[in-house]
């Protein structure tokens, strides 16, 4: 069943391949063919797990390219397939018939509600933890819910779990994974840290005993350095922090060493504190570090540029609240007149309860340099509705638009900066009207 599973898989990757199509559906066929699989196949060196709710995909390609410029030979299901089938989909298209894995390292991203169908059953070396928020209510459901589907699979896990250890909820982890060794990362108070936050934030309470947290700072959201009040839960000492934050220039000092971190915003600095772990851990240079900071591709739709003779648009995907507020954030940070567009859906993939925009501080965005705001997409409506009912109110022009190219197209049109901000489903369209009407 071992060698029908993989070659069904093989055959149907192949075929789609032929007709320019990609996707999940050969590692389905695959699980069908031999439901176990996962277990049968062999594995030559590392193999690392990444997941977390916001920043999987940054990190396991940035992990990807640190391996590759060490001299390894990666595997990584690069494009983002991080559901079980997508993951068995990328293991058996690069596995020998008899089940051995043609790479020397395999570096995977994986859905957090999908680590239970994959941890226990590979022989993961590494299992990072970047961090965990409240995400698509319909589908992850409370984030308690979440967590508990992780903290069943950890008892029996022997390997390394890489974890922010400036999270209490990816701290808590070490509570129950008593067969695993650990290695924390994150940042030291810096000059944007603060002393309370009015952010989405769910590390308020005790894992250990349930009394309230106390914090020395936050760094964003519930991100910072916490005790509990009355047990010894706590940050732990971390292996690898980033200190001497820099927003304006992107730089941050770790080990005495001045890096440039390739994205904007301080939530994208713990991607680059969790390469620079792994770099620890597998005794990588520094050199081959900083090379993948500065190659590193930027993601469709994260802080994406686009530029042509007369006009800019700078496109970010949201998608949560906190993954939101940095990008409102970064868009903060730009004091010239612009107009934004913001294309919100609420399909299955997006989330179908859009009651997050509500937890998101869009009144970052609601100021003087901002000339107009554009709502367009299945919840435009909604959208409007909270700008307009935004915490000091939006005097600037708010409109309701119903088609995407129209939208895009107006925005474009003031020749003011413009930003984007879209969720999942509507990224793409996003991304190629803005192209289309940039003429790129």
């Amino acid at each position: 069943m071992k060698t029908l599973s993989i070659l069904s898989t093989k055959l149907s990757a192949w075929g789609l391949h032929l007709i320019g199509r990609g996707g999940s559906m050969p590692g389905s066929i695959g699980c069908k063919v031999d439901a176990n699989i996962l277990t049968k196949l062999k594995f030559n060196g590392p193999v690392i797990l990444v997941t977390g709710t916001n920043g999987k995909t940054s990190t396991a390609n940035m992990i990807t390219d640190l391996f590759e410029k060490a001299g390894y030979h990666v595997i990584s299901n690069r494009k983002g397939d991080n559901l079980k089938a997508g993951i068995v989909t990328t293991l058996l298209t690069n596995s020998k018939l008899n089940g051995e894995i043609k790479a020397n390292a395999v570096v995977l991203e994986c859905d957090e509600l999908n680590v239970r169908h994959i941890l226990p059953f590979i022989p993961v070396t590494d299992f990072v933890v970047n961090n965990f928020f409240r995400d698509q209510l319909d589908r992850a459901r409370e984030m308690e819910q979440l967590i508990d589907s992780i903290e069943k699979v950890l008892p029996e896990y022997k390997g390394r779990l890489i974890l922010n250890g400036n999270d209490p909820n990816v701290v808590r982890l070490n509570l129950v994974a008593k067969n695993a060794s650990f290695s924390y990362f994150g940042m030291d108070e810096n000059k944007y840290s603060v002393k309370t936050t009015k952010e989405a934030s769910e590390g308020k309470f005790c894992p250990k005993c349930g009394a309230r947290l106390e914090y020395d700072f936050y760094q964003y959201s519930h991100i910072g350095k916490f005790h509990c009040s009355k047990c010894d839960f706590e940050s732990p000492a971390l292996n690898t922090c980033l200190k001497d934050i820099d927003l304006d220039k992107e730089t941050f000092v770790c080990d005495q060493t001045t890096f440039k971190s390739p994205y904007e915003g301080m939530y994208s600095m713990y991607n680059c504190a969790v390469v620079l772990n792994m770099a620890k851990n597998y005794g990588i240079s520094l050199d081959c570090v900083k090379s993948v900071f500065s190659h590193a591709p930027q993601p469709a739709g994260r802080n994406e540029m686009f530029k042509s003779e007369d006009q800019t648009c700078i496109l970010n995907l949201v998608k949560n609240p906190t993954g939101a507020n940095e990008v409102m954030k970064v868009i903060e940070k730009d004091p010239s007149d612009k107009t934004i567009v913001i294309v919100l859906n609420d399909r299955e993939q997006d989330g179908t309860d859009v009651s997050w925009i509500y937890d998101t501080f869009f009144e970052k965005i609601m100021s003087n340099s901002t000339k107009e705001i554009i709502c367009t997409g299945l919840r435009a409506n909604d959208m409007a509705l909270r700008i307009y009912y935004g915490y000091g109110g939006y005097e600037g022009p708010l409109s309701v638009v119903d088609t995407l190219d129209v939208a895009v197209k107006a925005a474009l049109a003031s020749k003011r900066t413009t930003y984007a901000i879209a969720t999942y489903t509507a990224l793409l369209p996003t991304r190629n009207a803005i192209k289309k009407e940039m003429g790129l």
